[in-house]
């Protein structure tokens, strides 16, 4: 059981890192021995063991922030798992984590159990949630849906990298089912921001195969059950078998036709199932792609409490972030994340008026507000922002070099 709490503060870091940040947490989940005890408090020692129970939840404890943007003229939510070692003085990663068909953001974080992953690799894990179509939460992943489910997952990219430091050569996609063709989906659709994907028993539609256009090769992971009967693994009229759409991808990559094999060490004889696994190296670029086929396995997700035939010799959430952290988008795409401090400068900032780019061999930049929209873009270096409501924005700032992202603060 847990209590909730309505909170909005704002946090700075070292002037080392140049680096600041605005938190507006809608929800926050603290457990219910903590609840209790501030229950049991006379009235004065409750309000000052609130205060202190907040600042020590936010100082060593990781959180999950619920909360939602503006995407498509409808307001799309999500949940934010940030690990208690975040401060925002390093870019970390960012992970999106899709639920399937039916389900649900919270369902997926309980299921997946990636938190503890992400405590120790110290990434950032975010859940987003489906719009409901013919009254379940669907996602539009090939299946001519009219919302824009890309729109969003792009949108919140761009909203949380305002508030959070995420590294932009770092996003990834894995879900679940209709999660899991919702990050094919985005591996087609959605590759300048997302870096790699892994899907656990989704597929890609057969339309798809001949639509999808990544523009480049997306490392990707599958990991499917035989004996699926959601999504069969040897396909039908809608959806690629698992084979076919391995196949695609190591071509897209221009992997080698021909897999490092291992089997998956049966460690649990007890779970009715076997895994294994299949490496296609020698990609583009150094990209790959990885299969763990499950013999027998059902519409399940490795290691996780069994609901039906679930593979227990390997840990997918672990396998997915192992297979994630070897890749970083400029790797993939010949374009360079500025890491210099002073490549990019912006000034005066805070401003009220007009600021000025700095940066060598300049192209162009963007100016994002904080739900992600594309608010102002200009190819020259000193920009008018006089019209622009006040409060925190992205500026992304693209030279021959790479790009940076910047913080602005009109006033």
């Amino acid at each position: 059981m847990a209590a909730f709490f309505y909170i909005n503060f704002h946090r700075s870091v070292s002037k080392q890192t140049r680096f600041r940040q605005t938190y507006s947490l809608k929800l926050i989940d603290i457990s219910y021995y903590d609840y209790k005890k501030i229950l049991n408090l006379n009235m004065k020692r409750k309000l000052l063991f609130s205060l202190l129970l907040l600042n020590i939840v936010f100082a060593t404890a990781q959180v999950t922030v619920i909360d939602s943007i503006m995407s498509g003229g409808v307001y799309r939510n999500y949940r934010l798992y940030v690990p208690a070692a975040y401060n925002g003085s390093t870019a970390w990663p960012l992970i999106f984590n899709i639920h399937g068909y039916t389900s649900n953001a919270s369902q997926q974080q309980l299921y997946t159990n990636f938190g503890p992953i992400a405590d120790t690799a110290q990434f950032l894990m975010v859940y987003p949630n489906a719009t409901v179509y013919n009254g379940q939460p669907t996602w539009n992943s090939g299946f001519g849906m009219p919302v824009d489910d890309v729109g969003f997952i792009s949108d919140l990219i761009d909203s949380l990298s305002i508030s959070y430091n995420i590294n932009q050569n770092a996003v990834y996609s894995c879900g679940m089912s209709n999660g899991g063709y919702m990050s094919h989906t985005l591996a087609c659709e959605l590759s300048n921001k997302i870096t790699a994907v892994a899907s656990v028993t989704g597929s890609m539609t057969t339309l798809q195969k001949s639509t999808c256009n990544s523009g480049r090769p997306v490392p990707v992971m599958q990991i499917h059950g035989t004996a699926d009967g959601t999504v069969p693994y040897y396909g039908n009229s809608y959806s690629l078998a698992i084979d076919t759409l391995v196949k695609y991808w190591v071509t897209n990559n221009s992997c080698n036709s021909t897999p490092i094999y291992n089997a998956v060490p049966n460690t649990n004889t007890s779970d009715n199932c076997t895994a294994d696994h299949y490496v296609y190296n020698g990609g583009t670029y150094g990209s790959s792609v990885e299969l763990y086929k499950i013999n027998n396995g059902g519409h399940t997700w490795p290691y996780t409490f069994p609901i039906g035939v679930t593979n227990q010799d390997f840990n997918a959430s672990e396998k997915i972030w192992l297979f994630f952290r070897k890749y970083r988008l400029n790797q993939l795409v010949g374009i360079n994340e500025l890491t210099k401090e002073n490549a990019v400068t912006v000034y005066p900032n805070p401003a009220n008026d007009r600021v000025t780019i700095e940066a060598e061999a300049y192209v162009s930049l963007g100016i994002f507000d904080i739900n992600g929209r594309n608010i102002m873009s200009s190819d020259k270096k000193q920009i008018d922002i006089s019209a622009l409501a006040k409060g925190i924005y992205s500026i992304i700032v693209l030279t021959e070099n790479g790009r940076a992202v910047k913080k602005l603060v009109k006033i």
